[in-house]
């Protein structure tokens, strides 16, 4: 027994080593009792081993799991980083187009009060010319006429009956006499006034000259008056054509302006939207690395070592087997075989 107790320190299975030592002493009816340990050892040696199976089989569906899941959420910060970018540059094109937009807007409107401030001023100076070229044309026919009574009565044409006001008529029928109707006033840019032409036709003995003279005046005022009139239309029309293009311009450019800045505000919360969830995947891989973390020091060992220590189970349920056999009479042969290597060993 004292060399059984002294192998116990070499590298031998210490179950068996006991179960010879209850052979050797011959102690048959303890048997069952070390038989029944025996089962118990390997059971326990088995769920051991299962146990290490289970947690192994856990450690690498976890190592999995989670790398899947770093690899899927650092995948998630670049695309997001990518959109951030992204949506940057389009945020900062969009407020390019937004004020380009604006400006062209106020543009647009300036050149719309400044054409029609110039529009305003061009119809006042035809108004003008068209009122100063009738007055003209009104005192050279007052004139002609004047001219007519004395040299071409067949050709003059006397003013039209006055018409009295009441008072008037009270002076006429008391035998009074009226105020003479003044003529009109001179030639408008001549000059020239009436009696001018009266002096004229005076000094002239014949009046064709003066009478041709007027003729010309009122040609060349007609043809200015004309013209005048053309170059109105074509100004009027211009500006009514320009006033048109310029608010289908300006709705075209307003609602395009609308369009950019609701899609620029849209942008900017899908941004907002895209930082949050940047933040949220950062903060989720950061737990997902301390989990992982976690994992290695909880299985790295196992991992390490399993392969040694279901081995070494292998070998100490197999020695144990051997050893119930032994004692339940299997092979009592191989009870002093082992003794009598102990000993040798020893």
């Amino acid at each position: 027994m004292q060399i059984i107790q002294g192998a116990r320190k070499h590298k031998l299975n210490r179950h068996n080593l006991d179960f010879i030592a209850l052979a050797l002493r011959g102690r048959k009816a303890g048997f069952e009792e070390v038989i029944g340990m025996i089962d118990e050892m390997v059971g326990s040696l088995k769920k051991e081993q299962s146990d290490d199976d289970a947690k192994k089989d856990y450690c690498a569906a976890e190592f999995d799991k989670s790398d899947d899941k770093k690899k899927s959420l650092e995948r998630t910060i670049k695309d997001l980083k990518t959109t951030i970018e992204d949506t940057k540059e389009s945020i900062a094109s969009a407020a390019e187009d937004v004020e380009a937009l604006t400006t062209s807007i106020k543009a647009l409107d300036a050149s719309v009060a400044e054409a029609t401030e110039q529009r305003k001023e061009e119809h006042a100076e035809y108004s003008s010319l068209m009122a100063s070229d009738g007055a003209a044309k009104e005192v050279l026919g007052f004139a002609k006429n004047r001219l007519n009574k004395f040299y071409n009565p067949k050709l003059y044409k006397a003013p039209p009956k006055r018409e009295l006001s009441e008072e008037d008529q009270i002076v006429v029928n008391n035998g009074g006499t009226l105020a003479p109707t003044a003529a009109p006033g001179g030639i408008a840019g001549t000059g020239i006034g009436a009696a001018d032409f009266l002096q004229i036709s005076q000094r002239k003995e014949e009046s064709s000259g003066v009478i041709a003279m007027i003729d010309l005046l009122v040609k060349d005022l007609d043809k200015e008056m004309t013209e005048a009139e053309a170059e109105e239309k074509d100004s009027q029309g211009d500006y009514e054509q320009m006033m048109k293009d310029s608010a289908e311009k300006r709705s075209e450019d307003a609602k395009a302006l609308e369009n950019k800045e609701s899609a620029k505000a849209d942008m900017e919360e899908s941004l907002q939207k895209s930082k949050e969830g940047q933040h949220s995947a950062t903060k989720e891989l950061g737990a997902t690395m301390e989990y992982i973390q976690s994992l290695h020091n909880e299985c790295d060992w196992l991992i390490q070592y399993f392969d040694v220590r279901k081995e070494a189970r292998t070998s100490e349920i197999d020695s144990l087997t051997k050893a119930k056999a032994v004692l339940s009479g299997a092979d009592y042969s191989l009870v002093q075989t082992r003794t009598q290597h102990f000993l040798r060993r020893a």
